[in-house]
């Protein structure tokens, strides 16, 4: 594994850091993708996280990054139980499967301890998930809102026991829906960008 570097990014970032999220998501759950979109937004939205904007370098080349969010789980007693979510997390096509997705994944959830969050809840796989001590976040009492039985559904606590005597359910942001909620301006973003083909292929969700 080469050197590598973990910092926050910078304004001047943003435009290759975008385009780095598109090539790691393209035609990989859909046809073409939305979460550079999503995250362009995301900077403006109150809960984004600047501080866990992170870009990961290796040789001075931008090739990985994540972006983190504050959110909540409707607790079944009535209480908002404050979190953090995190994602889209990128890497760079040709550095995929070296092990540096992991490296900014364990670097930002030590950030997100620090910054008081006591848990994490994604969709995301559990394969690559639960190598940093992701589990089924049923098996520590919330579901998720739109598939309340969903295996896929993963939780981490940062502080141990943060969520012992919490049962709830928790909805994804508003914030990751933004190219379905105002898909022109979605369209307009993505047209910016390189031309690339948009494929149907097996095994996306959409």
């Amino acid at each position: 594994m080469k050197n590598y570097t973990i910092r926050t990014e910078q304004p001047c970032d943003f435009r290759a850091i975008e385009n780095l999220t598109r090539e790691a998501f393209w035609n990989v759950y859909r046809p073409g993708c939305t979460e550079h979109y999503v995250l362009h937004c995301y900077r403006n939205n109150p809960d984004f996280v600047p501080e866990l904007s992170l870009i990961l370098e290796v040789e001075g080349e931008i090739v990985g990054h994540v972006m983190y969010a504050w959110s909540h789980i409707d607790a079944d007693d009535g209480r908002k139980i404050r979190m953090m979510t995190f994602g889209p997390i990128s890497i760079r096509p040709d550095f995929k499967r070296k092990g540096y997705g992991k490296i900014l994944l364990d670097h930002s959830m030590e950030l997100a301890k620090k910054m008081g969050a006591g848990c994490l809840l994604i969709v995301g796989n559990i394969d690559f998930y639960g190598k940093s001590g992701f589990v089924p976040a049923l098996t520590k009492g919330i579901r998720y809102a739109d598939d309340p039985e969903a295996t896929y559904f993963l939780c981490k606590e940062l502080d141990d026991g943060f969520l012992g005597g919490i049962t709830g359910s928790y909805h994804d942001p508003e914030g990751y829906f933004v190219a379905e909620q105002n898909p022109e301006a979605f369209e307009r973003f993505d047209a910016d960008f390189p031309p690339k083909e948009k494929l149907k292929l097996p095994g996306q969700l959409f």
